[in-house]
């Protein structure tokens, strides 16, 4: 199987705030990034598993993306 995606999602350089100054408390960066690489990992693994279960790979790039998109700000 080939895959548009890389096995490893660049972890942003900067994780820009609403005023698009980038977050900077080390506690507060390193939380970012060990959910960065988490939803990474469960991500790879809930792709790979559907495209080996048959799911169309175009299909399940628009299934993740609308999950992502579904998501409500906490703010709201």
């Amino acid at each position: 199987m080939t895959s548009a995606m890389p096995d490893d999602a660049a972890m942003p350089a900067i994780w820009p705030q609403s005023d698009g100054t980038p977050v900077s408390c080390r506690d507060k960066l390193l939380v970012l990034q060990e959910n960065h690489a988490e939803l990474q990992g469960i991500m790879r693994d809930a792709f790979e598993d559907a495209i080996l279960m048959g799911v169309d790979e175009a299909a399940m790039r628009q299934i993740l993306h609308d999950m992502v998109n579904s998501l409500r700000s906490p703010k709201a």
